[in-house]
């Protein structure tokens, strides 16, 4: 039988980690309301520039303006090429199955696919350490993603995944490097609600036919045609200047829109952590509350008895 002193170490166990689990998840749920706003003010930046991106590129198609960010990468179209997936997970642990679902996508992404036609780029500590932990083909990993996800961080990301779908073709005309980056694809956690989220598998270069296209399908359907459209100072420097404010754009709406949901599972992890403390610490007090009461009878008779026996 449990001793009382060992019941009640345990009490006083559960009651610090319930007050540790109510005290975090009040901190989740202040940085989910600054995290939410956050994902809530990029879109409209995101969708806006991605229409416009969509209409000059256009207009770049229709001149056979020479850019690989714009058309699809050599082999995209046959299924040739290496995939770059950037996945999104977090820094920290302590989200519930946040960081679970997205390493099970990414898992049958990669039994999926042909040897060596996956590359990864991972985004967020905990994502770096399970690839490493089962050898999965990390190119780059980028930690330290901050409280809010901000633009530097997001340029940084941006910066090196177009470094290397750009390069590519200088790669394979030099004759170096194994494969060609064909396409990038983003993999995060898309914010719904506070109990919704979903995995979202996005689209991220090239733009245009063969890419599938940037941002949310259809959005710029009704625009007009690209010739409607007075290009000043000139498409390249346009281009050069849009391109890569696009970029950084929806890696940073992937980024905040990961953080609130990221915060949204934290939350809710924290809420049914306490819960269940709360339900442990009944069934502990109930379990010393009988005990005290056996050894308090067991006492009572004694001293009965003791008495008789006197008698």
């Amino acid at each position: 039988m449990t001793s009382l002193k060992v019941l009640r170490r345990r009490i006083r166990s559960v009651t610090s980690t319930q007050q540790i689990t109510k005290a975090m998840e009040m901190v989740a749920a202040a940085k989910l309301r600054r995290a939410q706003a956050r994902a809530q003010a990029t879109r409209p930046y995101a969708v806006e520039l991605t229409g416009m991106l969509e209409r000059v590129a256009a207009a770049a198609r229709e001149r056979e303006l020479a850019d690989p960010v714009l058309a699809a990468g050599p082999g995209a179209a046959g299924g040739g090429g290496v995939t770059l997936l950037v996945v999104v997970t977090s820094d920290r642990g302590l989200c519930g199955g946040f960081n679970t679902v997205l390493f099970r996508a990414v898992e049958e992404r990669l039994r999926a696919a042909a040897p060596g036609s996956l590359q990864l780029v991972v985004v967020g500590r905990k994502g770096r350490d399970y690839a490493a932990a089962r050898g999965w083909p990390v190119l780059a990993a980028f930690t330290d993603v901050g409280a809010d996800a901000g633009v530097a961080f997001a340029r940084r990301v941006t910066t090196d995944v177009l470094g290397r779908f750009r390069g590519t073709r200088e790669r394979r005309a030099s004759g170096s490097g194994s494969g060609e980056v064909a396409r990038v694809e983003l993999l995060y956690t898309h914010f719904l609600s506070v109990m919704r989220r979903e995995v979202t598998q996005e689209a991220f270069l090239p733009i245009g036919p063969g890419g599938d296209g940037p941002g949310p399908a259809g959005a710029f359907a009704a625009a007009g045609p690209s010739g409607d459209v007075l290009l000043e100072p000139g498409l390249e420097p346009i281009l050069a200047e849009l391109l890569p404010r696009f970029a950084v754009a929806r890696m940073l709406a992937a980024l905040a829109d990961s953080r609130a949901s990221e915060e949204a599972a934290r939350m809710t992890a924290m809420g049914a952590a306490s819960k269940n403390a709360g339900e442990l610490l009944d069934a502990l007090v109930l379990a010393r509350n009988r005990l005290r009461q056996t050894m308090i009878t067991r006492e009572i008779l004694d001293i009965v008895g003791g008495a008789e026996a006197l008698a």
